[in-house]
């Protein structure tokens, strides 16, 4: 559907923790705010099972709760948030130009906070089999699996945080993880715990996920050298992130070598009106606090922009007319 509006102070693309913590700051001060989500509203943090470390909650908050509540109050002050998606971004004078779903859409100032996506490991049937029984978000899919035998492709800190969350309602889970355990010495000793039904395979690769009739069956892997196959209803895969940069290929916006945005000290990217915050920005910390705190910065350091934009163009307004 087409927007009706077509032009906006700022357009943020994502509608996660740093994306609503921006809205809120910006839409409170009266700068006409639009959203762009093609997810879930709250971006990871809504498919988390559990945040313990967000401040203000001393016994921790369901991320869904969490996120529900950013928007809710970033829509108190008049943000807009749009269900679609932002195909290209590019720069033309004064206006950045952003190829939507909905149309196209031009903004004084734009901010990406479009987070990351959950990495896929790229063997056979991971994508004939996606949603079918390969999964990506143990919050999302896990209640599916009452009784049943599950696979956990990882070893790090989600890995182990998702795995002990299947724990709720899978009657066994086998954890492959490709070389040793890289989760916290916390969560290790939680995962301790969790023995009676979850069993961790050290050296394992994950060479295929193997189905019929269209649900997976087993997934076949590697182990010093011989095949080894662990039989399951489904596989829940947590090996990273990647960065949602791909709309931004011929934009001008300066990646990194893991395709993270650059900025300045502003939170300005090299294309001047672009902006980023959270996950997304070359050198976050990955932490629901530090992007709510960065969506809040980019939101003053976009006011001060936009403050300094209308300046601008009353200056051309008036060159133009031969004023002052």
């Amino acid at each position: 559907m087409e927007l009706e509006k077509k032009d906006y102070d700022l357009v943020i693309v994502g509608a996660g923790p740093a994306a609503l913590s921006a809205a809120l700051y910006t839409s409170r001060e009266d700068i006409g705010t639009l959203l762009f989500e093609k997810g879930a509203i709250g971006g990871l943090a809504a498919v988390t099972d559990w945040v313990d470390n967000y401040p203000g909650f001393a016994k921790g908050v369901a991320g869904l709760e969490l996120a529900d509540a950013m928007r809710a109050q970033a829509e108190r002050f008049g943000a807009k948030i749009e269900l679609g998606e932002v195909m290209k971004v590019s720069k033309e004078g004064n206006m950045v130009k952003l190829e939507t779903t909905s149309g196209e859409v031009n903004a004084k100032a734009v901010l990406i906070a479009t987070g990351s996506e959950y990495r896929k490991i790229g063997v056979p049937g991971e994508m004939d089999y996606y949603a079918r029984g390969v999964h990506y978000c143990a919050t999302c899919d896990g209640a599916f699996y009452r009784n049943k035998r599950l696979v956990v492709v990882g070893g790090g800190n989600s890995a182990v945080q998702e795995g002990m969350f299947l724990t709720r309602f899978a009657s066994h889970i086998d954890m492959l993880v490709r070389s040793n355990l890289k989760a916290s010495d916390v969560l290790v000793k939680e995962l301790e715990k969790h023995k009676d039904k979850i069993t961790v395979h050290l050296g394992v690769t994950t060479d295929e996920i193997v189905g019929e009739d269209k649900h997976v069956t087993k997934v076949v892997g590697t182990k010093d050298g011989q095949k080894v196959e662990f039989p399951t209803d489904g596989v829940f895969v947590f090996v990273g992130l990647d960065p949602n940069t791909k709309f931004l290929d011929g934009s001008g916006v300066e990646l990194d070598e893991r395709r993270l945005i650059r900025s300045d000290t502003r939170l300005m990217t090299n294309v001047p009106g672009i902006f980023v915050a959270g996950d997304v920005r070359s050198g976050a910390t990955l932490q629901i606090a530090s992007a709510t705190g960065e969506g809040a910065t980019a939101a003053l350091m976009i006011r001060e922009y936009l403050e300094n934009h209308e300046k601008t163009s009353t200056a051309t307004v008036a060159t133009l007319y031969g004023e002052g």
